[in-house]
């Protein structure tokens, strides 16, 4: 549509022709009843000739010709390199090979040195060493029999000499204890100090004393029991219309006065009771999970995203 100033509304735009309209004309069809890959049911498609077993036949591997490792390259005869090896290893030998004089030799026994190296040791021979003539140590000291006795009774019987006789008294112990107390009373001045009162295991004689007499027990009455078996009074009563069954008479009838209810006087702003309002309540929570899960996994990486990526940035 032309506008002031000559120019068209694709000329204004900076378009050079109008986008063309390509499904113009075609049939419309439901995107339920639209297949989901189109292009497999047309024209030709991948045949892969079904699977391949393992068999002896060439047809069993990927290749269509079985190629030789060693192909073209001579035979090789490993005795004839194992002599080969054997001769060169004989050119380093300076002299020929050693050769025991006889084979070895087997022991007879035990105890003897046939086929040792080093033959018989002296030292572990059974014959008698050389030794010295036997000379008889010399005779013992001669000293006097021992005196015949005990001690007891007999005199000039032991060692030392004989002991002298020192006269003691009969009472000596009974005289020097008599002048000791002579000597002790002789110090005290005076007669000893004597407290005017006696010794008591209480402080009265009887610990039981009272001035006043105690009142007589009081003994109790026994009340006689009588074994009379219980008999009520009357037959128990029946239940009626008129309580004649009830333990108490039928109460009297009380009237009532009607009586207008007063209703409860709302109290004024400043005597109403402090009622402190209720506490937080409780709103649902994502788990730590879900959201690290969130934080790994975002619009901007989630096509490229793989097990071992969000592995590592998961952090529990």
């Amino acid at each position: 549509m032309p506008i002031e100033g000559g120019k068209t509304d694709m000329e204004r735009i900076g378009l050079f022709s109008e986008m063309e309209y390509i499904t113009v004309g075609d049939k419309y069809v439901s995107p339920f009843n639209r297949p989901f890959n189109e292009a497999a049911s047309k024209n030709r498609q991948i045949l892969p000739g079904g699977t391949k077993e393992m068999s002896s036949l060439q047809a069993g591997y990927f290749d269509s010709q079985f190629a030789r490792i060693f192909e073209g390259e001579g035979y090789v005869n490993l005795n004839q390199v194992r002599r080969r090896y054997m001769l060169a290893e004989s050119k380093k030998n300076l002299g020929k090979a050693f050769i025991p004089s006889s084979g070895e030799k087997k022991p007879s026994g035990l105890g003897s040195y046939y086929g040792t190296i080093g033959g018989p040791v002296p030292f572990f021979s059974a014959q008698i060493k050389p030794r010295d003539k036997y000379q008889p140590p010399g005779k013992n000291l001669y000293t006097n029999p021992g005196k015949k006795g005990t001690g007891y009774g007999y005199a000039n019987v032991t060692i030392g000499k004989q002991l002298s006789h020192s006269s003691d008294l009969y009472d000596a112990a009974r005289q020097s204890y008599k002048k000791e107390s002579e000597e002790h009373h002789r110090l005290i001045k005076g007669s000893p100090f004597k407290l005017h009162l006696h010794p008591k295991d209480y402080f009265d004689s009887n610990p039981y004393f009272l001035e006043h007499h105690l009142p007589p027990l009081r003994r109790e009455e026994k009340k006689e029991v009588s074994f009379k078996p219980f008999k009520p009074s009357s037959p128990g009563k029946k239940a009626g219309g008129m309580k004649a069954g009830a333990f108490d008479p039928y109460p009297a009838h009380s009237a009532d006065p009607y009586v207008v209810k007063v209703g409860k006087a709302i109290p004024s702003k400043g005597e109403r009771v402090f009622h402190p309002p209720n506490g937080p309540k409780s709103r649902p929570v994502e788990s730590i999970m879900a959201l690290n899960v969130k934080r790994a996994l975002n619009v901007k990486n989630y096509k490229n995203a793989s097990s071992t990526t969000l592995g590592k940035q998961l952090v529990f």
